[in-house]
């Protein structure tokens, strides 16, 4: 499936639904900046170049780019998430995702996050959102965002080619993912950066609509109205 002649009319059909977490479906930037600033602190690490490189980046990845010379990355990662999932002060969902999910069918839906398993169930449940039948974390894969690998095994989970598939993404590393994978991308609110061509952006999913029909073959076709 292609996108639409013109951009003009922001549709897109689909087969699958693939959904970030933190930022896309979860508004954790309170918990995550918090957390973030206090283990920059206790190891002297740069906040500001942390916040703004590290979002929708595995936590490893980040604590092995900034973590002094011979640190033990395994054993800060460990550290940092315990520090993580303990705060849910504040977590919500971000608007329209709750009725969004609601109106998806649930077959056809997953989760790809940079977060473990853990803490994807923690914060899915501290904002109230069920998590999705089919949930690919940062533990259930060997490379991490910008890198295609969870977004393409989503897709494959779900039984569709990735031109039959839809991201919802935030992060630059989430939104280059999509890209990379080959599935359409759909950019979510402010701090997107940059948007590869093709990219479309909504702030939130309020103005969202979506159906769902089945075409004369039997195969369910996904409609958004962004």
């Amino acid at each position: 499936m292609n996108l639409p002649a013109t951009a003009a009319t922001r549709t897109l059909t689909c087969r699958a639904v693939l959904f970030d977490m933190d930022g896309t479906l979860v508004d954790s930037t309170a918990v995550v900046e918090a957390v973030w600033g206090e283990f920059a602190v206790r190891y002297g690490l740069d906040f500001a170049e942390i916040l703004r490189t590290s979002h929708g980046v595995q936590a490893g990845d980040t604590v092995r780019r900034f973590a002094p010379a011979g640190a033990d990355v395994v054993a800060l990662t460990a550290e940092l998430g315990a520090m993580e999932r303990v705060r849910t002060a504040g977590i919500v969902p971000l608007p329209g995702a709750a009725a969004l999910l609601r109106n998806l069918p649930a077959e056809a839906v997953a989760l790809v996050t940079s977060a473990d398993r853990i803490l994807a169930d923690i914060r899915m449940d501290a904002a109230g959102l069920a998590m999705p039948a089919t949930a690919v974390t940062a533990d259930l894969v060997t490379r991490g965002k910008p890198h295609p690998e969870g977004y393409l095994t989503a897709a494959g989970l779900l039984g569709v080619e990735p031109e039959d598939a839809v991201v919802f993404e935030d992060a630059p590393a989430g939104i280059a993912a999509g890209v990379a994978a080959g599935i359409r991308t759909v950019a979510v609110g402010p701090k997107t950066g940059p948007l590869p061509a093709g990219v479309l952006h909504i702030p939130d999913y309020s103005a969202v609509a979506v159906s769902v029909e089945t075409d004369p073959a039997g195969q369910r076709i996904i409609s958004f109205q962004l």
